[in-house]
């Protein structure tokens, strides 16, 4: 499925002020998509913030990446119920499509199903939030770099038909971070 790009037509409007990056703008394209149900929003500053190169596994008795990488700068991130007989599978192919196509876009990693690991280890220990818990099988994970400054992930899962959720996070560089 392909995202409709709104952001020029508001711009154009004057609605905003400023044209945000790239991967923000598909992140808010989403958000005003009519059958993403908003559960969670947060923007804020981030140091050290952890993100997974791997999937989740059991090591010493603690839950852990089995790779990972961590940053420094403002994290923008989105949690939505797909709703109206859309599945967070077709959304989280949807979205990372149009991540994939974006200049300077490069797949970190990628997992699906009981591949990922651990999924009530994704929802509550990864991304905090309780309602990403789903069936393992059902799991998609993928992180990229776009442009070296920023970092887009997304997670998807589903309960049941109607339950199916899609978590997505930006994390821009702060000035001077380093991207490896």
């Amino acid at each position: 499925m392909r995202l409709i790009l709104l952001w020029p037509l508001l711009a154009i409007a004057g609605v905003v002020a400023e044209t945000p990056p790239a991967p923000e703008r598909l992140l808010l394209e989403l958000d005003a998509f009519p059958h993403a149900r908003r559960v969670d929003m947060s923007r804020e500053s981030v140091v050290d913030y952890e993100v997974g190169l791997g999937a989740m596994q059991k090591h010493l008795g603690d839950w852990q990446f089995k790779n990972s990488r961590r940053l420094d700068g403002e994290r923008l991130r989105y949690s939505w119920q797909i709703v109206d007989g859309f599945s967070s599978r077709e959304i989280f192919e949807g979205l990372v499509g149009e991540v994939g196509q974006l200049p300077g876009s490069e797949l970190l990693f990628a997992c699906e199903g009981r591949a990922c690991g651990n999924g009530a280890q994704w929802a509550n220990r990864v991304f905090g939030q309780r309602v990403l818990y789903g069936r393992a099988d059902e799991q998609r994970y993928r992180i990229y770099r776009v442009g070296g400054e920023h970092y887009l992930l997304a997670y998807a899962s589903a309960r049941t038909s109607d339950r199916q959720y899609l978590h997505a996070e930006l994390v821009t560089l702060a000035e001077g971070a380093a991207s490896d």
